[in-house]
């Protein structure tokens, strides 16, 4: 069974930068398109980046100049690099593949940015 851990999250001030990490087992990494996902507390959870088999990425309109999605299938992580983090950055991340054939969810990785 395929399982994903995250990893990477903290409490950041506005304008700062992390780094989320998202290590799949169980498959190998280079056969599936990817995703990063947030929910924030009383909301849905939202996909917010993915990246294709091949490489080609695209972000939700919110993240879209400030978050960089990328993978290393050899190291079967997916990354998720968050510059200029807002106040409305804060959730729990968590990664899956982006079409609703969901793997079991991970627990995520909680980021917060507060000043």
């Amino acid at each position: 069974q395929v399982q994903v851990v995250e990893s990477g999250g903290g409490l950041v001030q506005p304008g700062g930068s992390l780094r989320l990490s998202c290590a799949v087992s169980g498959s190998p990494l280079g056969l599936w398109n990817m995703a990063w996902y947030r929910q924030a507390p009383g909301q849905e959870r939202e996909l917010v980046a993915r990246i294709n088999t091949g490489g080609r990425v695209d972000y939700v309109d919110s993240v879209a100049g400030r978050f960089t999605i990328s993978r290393d299938n050899a190291k079967s992580t997916v990354y998720l690099q968050m510059n200029s983090l807002k106040l409305e950055d804060t959730a729990v991340y968590y990664c899956n593949r982006p079409d609703q054939t969901w793997w079991p969810w991970g627990q995520g990785t909680q980021v917060t940015v507060s000043s």
